[in-house]
């Protein structure tokens, strides 16, 4: 809704339909959406590649157990282990909320390994150059959830384009920054799109999983100082928690933006 002199006064449910005890959400609908895109996505560049079917289908089910996973557990370790260390039953209880996208990104890395090592045989970069493309179009799905969701916003602002999460009993405008990465994350997913089409970029391994980490977790690292502190600890740190955990996929991404320049490109041949 929006106001009538400068900002935009958000009171949106987060509960779309609700039947007693079930309810369907604005976040898991656009979690659900965002993931089914990226698959259609995802099965498209594949397939442009004469990939097998049966390594597609087990990809993407590999990819959306480690993003469940790895993002709750990102969450229990990375923000809130003084809570779940006392509290180790709710754990499993992510209907409750509280996922981190770092956590996301390690499970996915480890789940694409897994797969490299038992189904595709291939470097996990090569896997890793085509799945971070619609992955940047999935982030913004799910940042456009934790919008619907009144959740993960910024600072005070005095734009006008400032949001009054009013479901949360704010009475100022505050930085849309869930906009702001899922913006950042669309563009992204445009760089990304017009290499993998255009260029030859996905013969060079680790390119465009490395442009990825960079272009995404610097939106990140600057978003986040205009972001409200997710945790009580993180009150008075220079640097909160997201910016040092986007640190190293900068660096990391850095490193395979190098790598892949200095060696030859790498074209398999489908079994």
């Amino acid at each position: 809704m929006i106001g009538i002199l400068n900002f935009i006064h958000w009171n949106v449910n987060p509960e779309i339909i609700g039947i007693g005890s079930l309810s369907i959400r604005w976040y898991g609908l656009l979690f659900a959406s965002g993931f089914l895109i990226g698959y259609y996505i995802g099965e498209k560049m594949l397939k442009s590649e004469g990939v097998d079917q049966k390594w597609i289908d087990s990809l993407f089910f590999y990819i959306i157990i480690a993003t469940v996973v790895g993002a709750r557990l990102g969450h229990v370790f990375f923000y809130g282990w003084d809570f779940y260390s006392q509290h180790p039953e709710e754990i499993i209880k992510i209907w409750h909320g509280g996922l981190a996208s770092h956590g996301g990104a390690i499970g996915i890395f480890v789940a694409l390994v897994i797969h490299s090592k038992i189904v595709t045989k291939r470097s996990v970069l090569w896997t890793l150059d085509r799945i971070v493309v619609p992955t940047a179009l999935v982030a913004a799905f799910i940042r456009t959830g934790n919008l619907m969701n009144s959740e993960i916003y910024g600072i005070q602002t005095s734009l006008p384009w400032g949001f009054i999460f009013e479901r949360n009993g704010e009475t100022v405008a505050k930085h849309p920054t869930q906009l702001y990465e899922a913006f950042c994350y669309i563009f992204i997913f445009g760089v990304l799109t017009f290499l993998y089409w255009k260029t030859k970029s996905k013969d060079r391994q680790g390119l465009i999983t490395g442009l990825f980490f960079i272009m995404l977790f610097t939106a990140r690292f600057l978003i986040e100082f205009i972001k409200e502190d997710q945790e009580a600890f993180e009150a008075g740190m220079a640097l909160n928690m997201g910016q040092l955990l986007s640190i190293p996929f900068i660096l990391l991404g850095i490193f395979f933006v190098v790598r892949s320049l200095k060696r030859p490109p790498v074209i398999y041949k489908n079994p």
